[in-house]
């Protein structure tokens, strides 16, 4: 059984702890894409732990994680996070393996980030500033520097001059800055060659020889759908496949290998950074549910932009990504509130959309059509079983799963692990 979790909205919809749950199931944990841009927070027991590489799944005594090629890596953090859960009493050794196929994220793509986004005026994307973006342009523009490259010392630094002779035209023409030296980066990557060299290895055979020995496999994306450099709401995405087919390219196992993908959906709508966002909400009701749903980015603790849930931008994201199945979170932060809305439609023009515009300036303009539904004053925090949930809140799931077309299998009703309504759990049990 091989099961990819997928978001299905902007990010931030709670898929780490969805993961932590089911990795209990699964024997490989395996992330796909991005970098250490993406932030999976996991609360077990008075610990909370937050994850930017290293895949969910390692938490659980004796599964094993995979980073696959399609995640950009900077090394140094990668080392940070292994070192920060050893020193909580969780080793990775022998269960953590590294592609050596994927990407490295160096020390100019960081600079030129941070630089790039300061030009941009009001078109800033809201990117974190970590290098992803130019790391990933690099890979396609067939310049970037990928781990197995590390330990051919010749290639590598041939790699690392061609580049640099160009990054050190660049940063002080450009942007005002000293140039790079060649050596310095040279030995320091060095150096983070040996210390991750136990993990590294052809993590695509890895996983499909798991596959044929019949173990059961998670792959965990980072984001969401919408934030998907093809399918999310352009430019204003991250710069990988966010979405189920990154699973795949990501990782160099076929897509007619994967069984089921399930969405995590947070219970309203949270954005991070810039981009069009319809069911925004800068009223009170807007500053209640950050207050209630901590919503603060794990990586970066910008604050994130709330909203009601939007049934066309979930219902698009089922459609592209096939999915078989909903988690929803975060159902307990509408507690309280009198009247609960979900977008069914935009105003666009004078005219009524009933599915996702592909324009960036329709979504900028649009007005979301909105359903009200009654809340519910009772508590739903911890709640373990759907038949003791208050009935308008069953309604208000109910009507979700309807609008968007896809049934529920799980839902959150805290940040703790064991909170959790599960329907139905994917993998065999």
């Amino acid at each position: 059984m091989n099961l990819v979790v997928i978001g299905t909205q902007w990010g931030d919809e709670g898929k780490g702890k969805i993961v932590d749950l089911l990795s209990e199931y699964a024997d490989y944990v395996v992330r796909y894409q991005g970098g250490h841009n993406a932030g999976h927070t996991i609360v077990i027991g008075e610990k909370t732990i937050v994850l930017h590489l290293i895949p969910t799944g390692l938490l659980q005594k004796g599964k094993k994680g995979v980073i696959g090629n399609g995640v950009v890596i900077n090394p140094k953090a990668l080392l940070e996070e292994i070192d920060t859960l050893n020193g909580q009493g969780i080793s990775v050794e022998g269960r953590l393996f590294i592609s050596a196929s994927a990407h490295l994220i160096m020390p100019y793509h960081q600079k030129i980030d941070l630089e790039s986004e300061k030009t941009k005026g009001l078109r800033k994307i809201g990117t974190t500033g970590r290098g992803i973006g130019p790391a990933y342009a690099d890979k396609m523009s067939r310049t970037g520097i990928r781990v197995c490259d590390l330990y051919d010392q010749d290639l590598f630094r041939e790699k690392l001059e061609t580049n640099l002779c160009e990054i050190n035209t660049i940063l002080p023409k450009i942007y005002n800055l000293a140039p790079l030296d060649l050596e310095e980066i040279y030995q320091e990557f060095l150096g983070y060659a040996e210390k991750i060299k136990p993990y590294v290895l052809d993590t695509a055979l890895l996983l499909n020889q798991a596959i044929d020995a019949g173990k059961q496999l998670l792959f965990e994306g980072a984001q969401g759908t919408h934030l998907d450099v093809d399918h999310g709401t352009y430019p204003y995405v991250t710069s990988s496949n966010s979405g189920a087919g990154g699973a795949s390219t990501g990782t160099g196992v076929g897509p007619t290998r994967f069984d089921e993908v399930l969405g995590v959906t947070k219970a309203y709508t949270t954005r991070v950074g810039s981009g069009p966002f319809p069911t925004e909400l800068t009223d009170e009701v807007g500053v209640f549910l950050r207050k209630q749903g901590n919503e603060f980015g794990a990586t970066t603790g910008r604050p994130r932009r709330c909203g009601w849930f939007d049934a066309l931008q979930v219902r698009h994201t089922v459609r592209i990504n096939h999915m078989t199945a909903l988690a929803l979170t975060k159902l307990d932060v509408l507690d309280g509130i009198p009247q609960i809305s979900i977008c069914v439609g935009y105003e666009v023009d004078g005219k009524t959309l009933t599915e996702m515009p592909c324009s960036l300036r329709s979504l900028e303009q649009a007005k979301p059509v909105l359903k009200h539904f009654a809340g519910w004053e009772e508590s739903t925090n911890g709640i373990t079983s759907y038949d003791k949930l208050p009935q308008n809140a069953k309604r208000y799931v109910e009507a979700i799963s309807e609008l968007v077309g896809c049934r529920i299998d799980m839902i959150s009703t805290s940040s703790k692990r064991g909170e959790t309504i599960v329907n139905r759990i994917a993998f065999p049990t």
